[in-house]
């Protein structure tokens, strides 16, 4: 047992330090609460131990969110990635999405230096083994060494690494990613603490030399030739960029997988933990999608100053020796040195229905999680509730109000509303089919949503904020001017329109429905009409965007509003369920484990069906009425 010592005292403690964890240490400095940050290894800063990539279909969204709101990740994948994509161009607004392939190291490197550089942020290499709990509330932590640090609130972010064992074929031991030290003592002193703790799996593939690769038998996947950019403040853009390049599994590969799965550890019984259900092991996809004749492979360079090629879609925990097997079956990968072995990690989470919406759990005050503890899969998903942890616990020990998003505000809403309310039983994944707003909830307005919110917490500076409030007053005073501006059926006109592919007027129209035909585009409604400012591509964007699906956009805010009417009905803090009579056995349960703050939240608990929604109001519309009788 150590000897302990004073070492120090803060408002807000992050234990961890990765994407959750450097979000929330910014996020509660930045609004001005002495933020201290441990992390296990300073050199694993916002460490990449899975695909070197950011973004994607929700994710990409999730990301400019986070930099809407004020937080750093965009506007450090800008800076050091490789290659930008817009995906799903081809498809509607609402499902567009950036991702980005990043250079791991430079990624690392400028969120560190970011953090070091940020005001009231104390950043220390130390393992934590215990939480300091008085009465009920978090007071502090210990260190490994003994160093008591004491705080006003604590956010654990401690990702994969609570008792972290990595899994190689029949080869088992204790580790966090990347082989580097587990954290023991911290998880069962959650565990003591009375925390529910769930075993969570997850896998990477292995990494290959990329000069051994054949590219000439795979194909190429460029990034975008036009500049892209997650944050809304990036206005310098690489476009240097390097490839990916795209290949498939062959039946021989699926053979030597078929050949070798009792040397699996998924399917010998050694992995105990879920795994994810949206990123399985090549095994599980050979076993599962047997119809399928082959798989992608993406092979992705994880950085310009590396050799290591990431294999996606060859997550595997076999032995070392099937890999390098499975690796000369795939085409171009047949003389690949394999410089890293693919494994897998098993690791402790926290049920995430000991959460409030604000992420501070419900058992112990002050304390809040974020991150893969609390379940979740992907740097994103982390990094989203990371910042609103910092935010929350800033917010409460600097006497604020603390921030919930809803399901209309944000993925991010979405994200914490299904883990508070619904919990998971696997890793979870944000996938656009989560949300119901889609179509509010998109890449290119989550300024337009979010930036307010920032602004008001102290996340957003003031020229920041000017500079948005001018595009906004932009984008409206444009759609109002479009609204009534008249587009005459003159020969210039009917060229325009003709040139597009469209029928020519036979009358006046507004320049606002003119733009809402599909084949018409704004800068060539505004040839025909001109804007006395000169608009930004964004602006211009936003205009299109808004004008065109209008309808659609008008009933989503209705069914918003409708939504919003129910989040308005609180349930009381202190509501007995036991006392409600008529509520079916499973919904009282689930209610007493969720205590969910409204009727919204309530209707969206797993087992609680419209019946014991009705119940349950008709019971607190009844307790207001004794109130104002008593009164």
């Amino acid at each position: 047992m150590p000897t302990q010592y004073e070492a120090g005292t803060f408002d807000v403690i992050v234990i961890g330090a990765g994407h959750a964890g450097v979000e929330a240490a910014y996020s509660a400095a930045k609004m001005g609460a002495k933020t201290l940050m441990l992390t296990i290894n300073l050199d694993m800063i916002a460490f990449m131990p899975c695909n070197p990539s950011i973004g994607g279909p929700a994710k990409g969204i999730v990301v400019r969110e986070i930099d809407a709101l004020g937080g750093l990740m965009g506007k450090v994948i800008d800076k050091t990635h490789i290659q930008m994509r817009m995906l799903n161009t081809g498809k509607g607004p609402a499902v567009r999405a950036l991702r980005a392939q990043a250079d791991k190291v430079l990624y690392q490197q400028e969120m560190k230096r970011l953090l070091e550089e940020q005001e009231n942020l104390q950043i220390h290499q130390a393992m934590v083994d215990e939480l300091i709990v008085e009465d009920g509330e978090v007071k502090g932590v210990i260190t490994q060494i003994g160093g008591i640090y004491r705080a006003k609130s604590v956010i654990i972010t401690t990702g994969t690494f609570l008792r972290g064992e990595i899994i190689l074929g029949d080869l088992k031991y204790s580790s966090g990613p990347n082989n580097q030290q587990p954290s023991i003592k911290l998880a069962d002193n959650l565990k003591e603490l009375g925390f529910d703790i769930i075993r969570f799996k997850t896998g990477t593939p292995p990494r290959v030399n990329n000069r051994t690769i054949d590219y000439s038998k795979t194909e190429i996947q460029p990034g975008d030739d036009v500049p892209r950019a997650f944050s809304f403040e990036t206005t310098e853009f690489i476009m240097d960029q390097l490839p990916c390049w795209l290949t498939y599994t062959s039946p021989i590969t699926h053979q030597i997988i078929e050949e070798n799965l009792h040397l699996s550890p998924m399917y010998s019984g050694m992995i105990k933990g879920t795994g994810p259900r949206y990123c399985p092991s090549i095994e599980d996809k050979v076993v599962r999608f047997n119809d399928k004749p082959r798989h992608q492979i993406f092979l992705e360079p994880e950085g310009r100053n590396t050799r290591e090629v990431y294999v996606q879609g060859l997550s595997t925990s076999l032995p070392e020796h099937v890999q390098q097997k499975l690796l000369a079956s795939i085409p171009g990968l047949e003389q690949a040195e394999m410089m890293r072995a693919g494994y897998a990690i098993e690791y402790d989470a926290v049920v995430p229905t000991q959460l409030w919406p604000t992420l501070e759990t419900k058992h112990i005050k002050h304390l809040y999680t974020a991150g893969q503890i609390n379940g979740t899969s992907g740097y994103e998903e982390a990094a989203a509730q990371g910042l609103m942890a910092g935010i929350n616990a800033a917010a409460k020990v600097l006497g604020k109000e603390e921030i919930i998003l809803s399901r209309s505000d944000a993925y991010i809403g979405v994200l914490i509303d299904d883990l508070v309310t619904k919990g998971t039983n696997e890793p979870y994944r944000l996938l656009t089919s989560r949300a119901e707003y889609r179509l509010l909830l998109r890449h290119d307005n989550a300024d337009l949503r979010l930036l307010d919110i920032g602004y008001k917490v102290g996340m957003i500076s003031q020229e920041r904020y000017a500079q948005f409030t001018a595009k906004r007053q932009q984008i409206e005073q444009e759609i109002a001017r479009l609204r009534e501006v008249i587009v005459k059926p003159n020969a210039e006109t009917q060229a325009a329109i003709r040139s597009v592919g469209g029928a020519e007027l036979k009358d006046g129209i507004r320049g606002a429905d003119l733009l809402k035909r599909p084949e018409m585009h704004y800068d060539l409604v505004a040839s025909l009409t001109p804007s006395e400012i000169e608009l930004s591509e964004e602006v211009k964007e936003q205009i299109e965007i808004q004008l065109k699906y209008e309808g659609y956009i008008q009933k989503a805010l209705q069914q918003v509003e409708r939504l919003r009417k129910m989040e308005d009905k609180k349930i009381p803090d202190n509501i007995d369920y036991d006392a409600i009579s008529g509520l079916a056995t499973e919904a009282r349960q689930k209610l007493k484990s969720v205590r969910p703050l409204s009727i919204a939240q309530a209707s969206r608990i797993s087992g609680v069906n419209p019946a014991d929604i009705s119940i349950l109001l008709v019971y607190i519309e009844q307790g207001k009425i004794a109130r104002v009788a008593n009164d």
